[in-house]
């Protein structure tokens, strides 16, 4: 529920936590052998960073408070905010005589396009982490331009109007317009993710040659894998995994079968590789990790503008976010027409994809980090000791999950960590991100897209994945491809059954900070669900076989 004293308590945390952040900071200021410039003058958002290692002494409130900092901090040009001779994809720009300077230092298609990550996640209840408003959307892609202009007098690739080929882009074509994604719960989908990589890929270590094996993960079906007599791995018949994790050689390279819960089109491994990209692509400010200690590869003056153990705080600090919940009001005809909608959700086949909720075992609400299976460029294992936090904690901001009496926690994400095919026409993006820039791949564009996680996206609109949708009900009838089937059996229900799927959906929602439940009503009031056994057992099959509500017979 929530209340009073729960908000208290969740204020009381956050004002303990900045505390023992100030207090750490201020001694380590003090200590001469920290030695600061004088800040009489500066114009800069983390006035200090913390040095590798410190992740391992800070207390565990000030790392995630230091974090939080980094999340919500408005970066300026006198701490390495903005990136005047290179990419958002880290390479040199095309045209160094032009650097990305003054008036040419933000630029909404091609980025730098914000002062904080807050700027864009935000959303609902401007909670930092959230999702965001069209305003907001990212257009992936357009990093790899110097400076968007549409020029068309300008014939320089990438430079500002024409793509790797020399032609001429326009707004539609130019980069992937996609909406900011809420990151609540991340620290659990992570953890679910790697679970899943450790099963798919114990199958398949066990494949001989001449095998083929059913590859299996959390009970989701990701299609079938061949290690062929000659030696050579076959995955054409794999399903739902990007190209990047399919990738092989031979016998001795077998394919990562890495599941990328991160990015629309499944692109990202981890919080940890996200972050390093995000904060070079959307601010300019580069992870000594990814781009190396005491260098200053974009020219603006400034080296080690995120350290390791910055990164580190960041990532903490987002995987140990809330996890969202469900609103579920108390007027009879609401309830009976969301526990039609939840069965009528299952009957039509949405939940063979939105897989209501994965179990998450053997300790995995522990987070760790790095994560095991992070790419080149970001923190590895046995790079530095492992980090880890029990995301179960009390201390952590609620609500959250905690294990079962079995040892399971349950995830009711409502989603299969899959790639589907969901065009039918329309929605097709013009680029696809797991192409290499100069592949003429790339301009192929992509249908597929990461299995929505629904917990939570009832009130992050707007919808889909280019966020240009108002309504829930838009994002149902624009499902195709592999979802066609389902959304032609929502299409053929009564209009009552709709509604009740719509109705549905609507509960899946982010809770206000303070919430400590996750089940609650429209005074965010905890309440259970499903209702009791005698409750709704003579009105519900009625809008199951699309009869009137409650209310509608009344009149």
């Amino acid at each position: 529920m929530r209340s009073n004293g729960s908000h208290v308590g969740t204020c009381a945390l956050i004002l303990v936590s900045a505390h023992v952040c100030a207090l750490y900071c201020q001694t380590r200021a003090t200590d001469p052998r920290a030695a600061q410039p004088s800040s009489i003058g500066r114009e800069v958002a983390v006035p200090r960073h913390l040095q590798d290692g410190e992740e391992f002494s800070v207390p565990l409130e000030a790392l995630l408070a230091h974090g939080q900092k980094l999340f919500e901090a408005n970066w300026t040009d006198q701490e390495g905010g903005g990136r005047p001779l290179t990419k958002g994809t880290g390479r040199p720009i095309a045209d160094p005589t032009r650097p990305l300077t003054g008036t040419r230092a933000f630029n909404r298609i091609s980025a730098p396009d914000a002062n904080s990550c807050a700027g864009c996640h935000n959303a609902p209840y401007r909670i930092s982490g959230g999702g965001g408003d069209v305003v907001t959307n990212v257009f992936v892609l357009g990093q790899r331009f110097d400076f968007m202009t549409f020029d068309r007098d300008d014939t320089l690739p990438t430079r500002g109007a024409v793509d790797e080929t020399g032609k001429p882009v326009s707004l539609l074509d130019a980069a992937d317009s996609r909406a900011t994604t809420g990151m609540f719960g991340a620290g659990y989908l992570e953890m679910l993710a790697r679970q899943m990589t450790e099963e798919l890929q114990r199958t398949r270590d066990t494949i001989h040659r001449g095998e083929t094996k059913d590859l299996v993960a959390k009970g989701i079906a990701f299609g079938k894998l061949t290690l062929t007599d000659a030696g050579l791995w076959d995955t054409s018949r794999v399903q739902g995994l990007g190209r990047l994790s399919l990738l092989s050689t031979d016998s001795h390279n077998p394919p990562t079968l890495v599941i990328r819960p991160w990015h629309q089109a499944s692109n990202v491994i981890s919080l940890r590789e996200f972050t390093n990209t995000a904060y070079n692509q959307h601010h300019g400010i580069q992870s000594t990790e990814r781009f190396g200690r005491d260098t200053d590869p974009d020219g603006d003056g400034f080296a080690n503008e995120l350290t390791r153990a910055d990164v580190t705080a960041v990532t903490m600090w987002q995987a140990t976010l809330q996890v969202p919940g469900r609103v579920i009001p108390r007027d009879p005809d609401v309830e009976e027409a969301v526990l039609a909608g939840e069965r009528l959700f299952e009957r039509i086949g949405c939940a063979s994809c939105h897989v209501p909720r994965l179990p998450l075992a053997k300790q995995g609400w522990i987070f760790t980090e790095p994560n095991p299976f992070n790419p080149p460029g970001n923190l590895r294992k046995g790079e530095t000791r492992d980090l880890k936090v029990d995301l179960s904690s009390a201390l952590l901001p609620a609500p959250r999950l905690n294990p079962d009496s079995s040892g399971t926690v349950w995830v009711e994400a409502y989603t299969d960590f899959k790639l589907h095919d969901i065009c039918d026409g329309g929605g097709r993006e013009p680029l696809d991100q797991n192409q290499s820039q100069w592949s003429k791949k790339l301009m192929d564009g992509n249908c597929r897209f990461l299995t929505k996680r629904l917990w939570g996206a009832a009130n992050e609109a707007p919808f889909f994945h280019h966020g240009l949708f108002t309504t829930l009900r838009q994002s149902v009838l624009a499902h195709g491809g592999e979802a066609r089937d389902s959304r032609v059996a929502f299409q053929a229900l009564a209009p009552p059954q709709r509604d009740a799927v719509i109705e549905f959906l609507k509960t899946l929602q982010v809770l206000p900070p303070g919430t400590t439940d996750r089940i609650v009503d429209e005074t965010f009031h905890a309440r259970t669900w499903p209702p009791p056994p005698n409750r709704l057992t003579q009105s519900e099959p009625r809008l199951q076989q699309g009869q009137p509500s409650i209310r509608e017979r009344r009149r």
